[in-house]
């Protein structure tokens, strides 16, 4: 693959099916607070974002003033419900013992959190100690900015320009091609919805995947073609 020298996976979504657990907790909690939300809508909607900025985006949209404490009491909700209830999304191990690329893992989520979901699925191995999250950066630097894949490549000692990001959210895909990466948009987890690969495409993403056991060949394809500017 003498297209990239390393790729760059988001691990809600994408190494973890996690953001379907994500949204059942947060709307149930918006629901109570005023703002009836599906599990689906959040999915749609808010998929790849901090728990902070749905928050105020819910301000902005509904003018409706969130208590602060849905914070604390959504990352702890969370928490016990990912320690308990996520699973690797299928097929992920495989894939990545066929990819001949140095890796790593640039995610929104917290280290702790992080830590706790990957040594639960088994895949801290195929990564640690490349693990980085964007909250480690500051608060103001999570994706959709570009910051934590230009550092991931930058920890990695690779150019962007030789990079590949595996991807499930359009915040993500933005982020990555702010940084100057190729992307693959991946729908395989179990938030996703009916337009999930039109708008990764229309984000970014040069292909779209639904199931890990195509992700080797798809990086392998683009690694042979030079991509789009």
């Amino acid at each position: 693959m003498n297209g990239f020298d390393l790729i760059l996976f988001d691990c809600d979504g994408v190494l973890v099916d996690s953001e379907i657990i994500a949204a059942d907790v947060e709307s149930k909690l918006l629901t109570e607070a005023g703002y009836p939300i599906s599990i689906e809508e959040m999915g749609e909607r808010f998929s790849g974002m901090t728990w902070q900025n749905i928050l105020m985006e819910v301000e902005r949209d509904a003018s409706i003033p969130l208590s602060a404490s849905l914070l604390d009491k959504s990352e702890k909700l969370l928490d016990m419900r990912l320690a308990s209830d996520v699973q690797a999304i299928a097929g992920v191990e495989a894939a990545i013992k066929r990819i001949d690329l140095k890796r790593c893992i640039c995610s929104n989520s917290s280290s702790a959190r992080l830590t706790m979901m990957l040594s639960k699925v088994g895949l801290s191995q195929f990564f640690a100690p490349n693990i980085f999250s964007a909250k480690d950066l500051g608060a103001d630097r999570v994706k959709p900015k570009p910051d934590i894949f230009l550092h991931g490549a930058k920890q990695m000692g690779a150019s962007p320009s030789r990079c590949v990001v595996v991807e499930d959210s359009v915040h993500g895909v933005h982020a990555a091609r702010a940084a100057g990466m190729r992307v693959i948009g991946f729908t395989g987890a179990s938030h996703t919805y009916p337009s999930h690969a039109d708008r990764l495409t229309d984000a970014g993403a040069e292909t779209v995947i639904s199931r890990m056991v195509d992700l080797p060949g798809v990086v392998a394809a683009l690694a042979e073609w030079e991509g789009v500017a």
